[in-house]
């Protein structure tokens, strides 16, 4: 019997099954572009459609792959990735920390593919059933990126949660999943979706047996039996309701953005980030607001240590008639910490939460002895290490229950679970971009608030010290947004809750159960690779219901 590479071209969608193996050379370019599509999904182009496609593309790629050379693909690609993703870095920070962080970034990116390219090898031998193929293998290549995600957003030092593929999704019509899901849930189902995708395409031919005249069998309909799976399983997606949120009260606040250019490496008088703000609180006066909220460093004086800056304060929080929270620096004994502080008049700081994570190689230096000798200048930059904060991250305002984040704490899962878990109804996210520019960081991160508000039900009010700042309700809509580098403020009643969502009720168990079951997936393979030999290339016979002609499956 002729093999299948000899079966005359009356079958050009054999052809086609058999192109999706690339050479090595082509997959290499075809991970770059991947990479450069994947970003195009998050803001600032915000092309969130590209997301799966850009997901397919990587995944095409590593078709016919060994772990090795699937290692190889996947660090191309996370480097054309990781390295278009966060080119802020280099507007005050240069080329270095740029490189450093996306090749570490591309490291774990490069070993979550090469644990996949063995699962698209091996996992359709596995699985060998139509619904092995279509169903098992997609979740296990979507539980192994779900895995390196969570991973890559808690290790080495605290981690770096950007860049996950949920994170695309802020405007996108499946955003709203993530209040059933959370954030790794929604990582899954995207990449779910193009796995799907990619099986379908290397789903095999009805072939005629050489002795037979072609027949009609299921691979004749092929296209529209795809075509249908894909749209359904989207569709399902797509007509999934948003959780329903109940609102326990509502607020009236005040979030101020004093324009102030609070970069690590601005020029500043002391003092003058502090009056800034308040220069941008002064024409709200008269306003009746429950509290008035400032970014991070809004006040780049402690209060809790200058007579000054604490008068300033009492000032703002006398005339506006209501507490004041505000970002600064404080020294407790004998460490910094970044903190933010809940500032009544007369009261002084009544509350404060210290930054739980605060950003390695940029608020502090990390195991400095060993990374000074690589780049001592860069090192040295970061005179001050701040520690890590050890209480809790709600305030009570007169009663109002806010959680806050300072900075990156928004993409810290475990800090908003913490915060909902301690009763938080709204989410104050203080942060200041200044040392990014106009770049595409601070709408990146606004993503991220947009998708906790949904996530947790709760009004998310990202404030920063030169923008974006915007109010985000539970239903992810802007309801308030102030120019960048502008001064400003955005003054309004926003819904209170009380609800938890199934993704705060879960907590991070179905995090813990798709990265599971994809590492899962990956050691059947594994196994099933050593106790087996099977060809790397080439075709093979495999059975099929009778009737319906001779099926070859074309390997890897």
């Amino acid at each position: 019997m002729r093999r299948p590479d000899t079966v005359p071209a009356a079958f050009p969608a054999l052809s086609l099954r058999r192109a999706l193996k690339l050479p090595l050379w082509a997959a290499l370019l075809l991970a770059v572009g991947a990479g450069i599509v994947l970003d195009a999904a998050f803001p600032d182009r915000d092309w969130w459609a590209l997301a799966p496609v850009g997901v397919l593309l990587m995944l095409l790629a590593l078709l016919g792959r060994g772990p090795w050379t699937g290692l190889l693909v996947g660090l191309v690609g996370g480097l054309a990735f990781w390295l278009t993703h966060i080119f802020w870095i280099t507007l005050y920070l240069g080329a270095v920390p740029w490189l450093a962080l996306g090749g570490l970034q591309s490291i774990f990116f490069a070993v979550g593919l090469a644990l996949t390219a063995v699962v698209l090898s091996s996992g359709p031998r596995v699985w060998p059933t139509r619904l092995g193929r279509l169903g098992v293998v997609p979740i296990v290549v979507a539980g192994l990126w779900t895995a390196r995600e969570a991973i890559s957003a808690v290790w080495p030092y605290g981690g770096f949660a950007w860049g996950r593929v949920a994170l695309s999704q802020s405007e996108s019509p499946l955003g709203s999943l993530v209040g059933w899901v959370g954030l790794s849930g929604l990582s899954f189902l995207v990449v779910f979706v193009a796995a799907l995708v990619l099986q379908l395409l290397r789903e095999p031919l009805a072939l005629p047996a050489p002795e037979s005249p072609p027949r009609l069998g299921w691979g004749a309909s092929a296209p529209l039996w795809q075509s249908t799976l894909v749209v359904a399983a989207i569709t399902a997606l797509l007509v999934v309701p948003a959780f329903p949120i109940v609102e326990s009260g509502t607020a009236r606040l005040a979030a101020v953005q004093g324009a102030s250019d609070a970069g690590l490496f601005a020029q500043n008088e002391p003092g003058q980030i502090l009056n800034d703000h308040a220069s941008a609180t002064l024409p709200l006066i008269g306003e009746p607001v429950d509290f008035v909220v400032w970014p991070e460093n809004a006040s780049d004086i402690d209060p809790t240590r200058s007579t000054d800056a604490a008068r300033v304060a009492d000032y703002i929080s006398t005339a506006m008639d209501a507490p004041l929270i505000t970002g600064t620096i404080t020294l407790q004994d004998g460490t910094y910490y970044n903190s933010s502080l809940l500032w009544k008049s007369g009261e002084g700081a009544v509350d404060i939460y210290d930054k739980v994570h605060p950003v390695p190689f940029a608020e502090y230096m990390p195991d400095r002895a060993f990374w000074r000798p690589f780049a001592p200048d860069l090192i040295d930059l970061i005179g001050r290490d701040y520690g890590i904060g050890t209480r809790d991250n709600i305030f009570d305002i007169d009663g109002i229950m806010a959680g806050i984040a300072i900075c990156f704490d928004i993409a810290d899962d475990q800090l908003v679970h913490e915060m909902i878990d301690d009763h938080a109804e709204i989410i104050l996210a203080q942060t200041n971009n200044a040392d990014f520019g106009y770049t595409d960081e601070s709408v990146q991160q606004l993503a991220i608030a947009r998708l906790r508000a949904m996530e947790t039900g709760r009004t998310v009010v990202n404030i920063s010290t030169v923008g974006t700042s915007a109010i985000i309700t539970p239903d992810g809509a802007t309801l308030d947004q102030l120019p960048v580098w502008e001064p400003g403020s955005m003054v309004q009643t926003v819904p209170l809750s009380a609800t938890v969502t199934p993704a705060m009720e879960v907590g991070r168990g179905l995090e813990w159960l798709l990265s599971g079951l994809g590492l899962a997936g990956f050691l059947l393979c594994v196994r099933h690779a050593r106790t087996r030999r099977t060809p790397v290339s080439g075709a093979r016979k495999v059975p099929k219901p009778r009737g319906l002609g001779t099926v070859y499956s074309l390997g890897r």
